[in-house]
């Protein structure tokens, strides 16, 4: 059984994963919630959100972790 070390990440890089990620799924899960309800205008904008939130992320990494 082999174990991942975590403790080279900051808390600061963990918090802002955990908020991305809450951000990023949640909204592809509120797109895919007003796709079954016939709501695809507001489905759409909730998966160009995570979209947007996905490169922000990508931005905030790069521009900080790297």
């Amino acid at each position: 059984m082999s174990l991942v070390d975590v403790s080279d990440v900051s808390a600061s890089l963990f918090i802002l994963g955990v908020v991305f990620l809450l951000l990023i799924f949640g909204l592809l899960s509120l797109g895919i919630l007003r796709m079954f309800q016939q709501k695809f205008r507001a489905g759409w904008y909730c998966f160009g959100g995570a979209l947007i939130s996905f490169t922000g992320f990508m931005f905030v990494l790069n521009k900080w972790y790297l």
